[in-house]
């Protein structure tokens, strides 16, 4: 595997932990559309934190 795949999906990873307990604390009064949404939203936005993390590395 290579090292960059890996570092990547450790930033996603961290990104959307704390993403999820947000959604979790929130999703009481959301639907699963929502829930579906911030789903999506979190891995959109985890994937760009990983790749500027990432790209200020190299």
């Amino acid at each position: 595997m290579k090292r960059t795949a890996l570092l990547s999906a450790v930033a996603t990873g961290a990104f959307c932990g704390p993403f999820a307990l947000i959604v979790d604390t929130l999703s009481d009064g959301l639907g699963a559309l929502e829930i579906l949404a911030a789903g999506a939203i979190s891995g959109f936005l985890g994937s760009l934190f990983a790749h500027f993390i990432l790209w200020k590395k190299s």
